[in-house]
């Protein structure tokens, strides 16, 4: 563990030495336990310049800083009003102490659990090798959805609500930039994020919230609780009476990046919600599975795909909401 004052430290310190950014550590340790994690490690809780908590805009949209709990992003009634498809998220991943510990960047930038990539017996195109041999093997838990050589889904929850919301991350010495961009299209292999090792995520920007929207959050899973997600999907709706003047629908645990769907979001546009419902949302969520190439063992995750986003396009029209 390195302490260091400033976050021009912390750059140049892993330029000059390697190692990685720890920040609740609940991934680091991990991937500590299976040999991905070896260190040296700069703590970002001993840096003083780390955001830390949320702040308001007069515009009355939201910061929330990389260190935040995600427990407290889970809580706060505030931004569960103005974001409820973000809370809901928050709430619903990993476990109580999990969320405790766990922090906003470190959910972002966390890596994935493909089970050759965290175990040290084999090679693959995140640990240096030069094929993923998830491809050819076990693969039942991986991508439905081609997006380049590496078959590991994505695991940040969060990166996919903040893709519905389209959220900016500020990034230390680069800037502020979409969400989006800090994951790319998936073709590169060799990673699950696009930032540089010495690139410190600082915060993350939320629009102006829209009055009336609705949020939901849904994730099939292979037992009751406390697990990865098989599927998950987050929807936005904003309603005009019962009509739906903007929906945007992201899904995670289904592709090497968290991803909008534009054909479901297009869909849903216009639709008016009514008694003839439930065929029109299942012909939405119908259209996420457009865009699915399977592998031999996740064919499976088509149908699961189309029907996770049905759940949180119900739970999002439901009177109740």
């Amino acid at each position: 563990m390195t302490p260091l004052a400033t976050l021009d430290a912390v750059t140049r310190a892993m330029r000059d030495n390697g190692g990685e950014l720890r920040a609740g550590g609940t991934d680091v340790t991990a991937r500590q336990h299976s040999g991905q994690a070896a260190g040296p490690f700069v703590d970002l809780h001993l840096v003083p310049a780390m955001p830390v908590g949320i702040e308001w805009s007069i515009d009355g949209s939201a910061r929330i800083g990389a260190l935040t709990p995600i427990a407290e992003v889970a809580a706060d009634e505030r931004l569960r009003a103005s974001y409820p498809a973000l809370t809901a998220t928050a709430g619903a991943l990993a476990t109580p102490q999990i969320r405790t510990v766990g922090t906003l960047g470190g959910n972002l930038l966390q890596r994935n659990r493909c089970w050759y990539y965290r175990n040290p017996h084999f090679s693959c195109f995140q640990t240096g090798g030069d094929s993923c041999p998830a491809r050819a093997g076990l693969h039942l838990y991986s991508a439905v959805i081609e997006q380049g050589p590496c078959v590991a889904p994505h695991p940040s929850s969060i990166a996919m609500a903040l893709l519905a919301y389209d959220a900016l991350v500020e990034v230390h010495q680069r800037g502020v930039l979409p969400v989006g961009e800090v994951y790319g299209d998936g073709s590169d292999p060799t990673r699950d994020h696009l930032l540089a090792p010495s690139e410190v995520l600082l915060a993350v920007n939320l629009p102006v919230p829209t009055p009336g929207e609705r949020g939901a959050y849904h994730r099939a899973i292979s037992r009751a609780e406390a697990e990865w997600p098989l599927v998950e999907a987050v929807a936005r709706l904003v309603m005009d009476g019962t009509r739906i003047s903007t929906a945007a629908v992201a899904v995670g645990g289904v592709a090497h990046t968290p991803l909008r769907l534009p054909e479901v979001e297009a869909a849903l546009a216009g639709m008016t919600i009514g008694a003839d419902s439930p065929a029109t949302l299942m012909t939405a969520s119908a259209a996420a599975m457009k865009r699915c190439q399977p592998l031999a063992q996740t064919g499976y995750k088509v149908g699961l795909l189309r029907d996770t986003v049905l759940e949180v396009l119900e739970r999002a029209t439901a009177p109740s909401v």
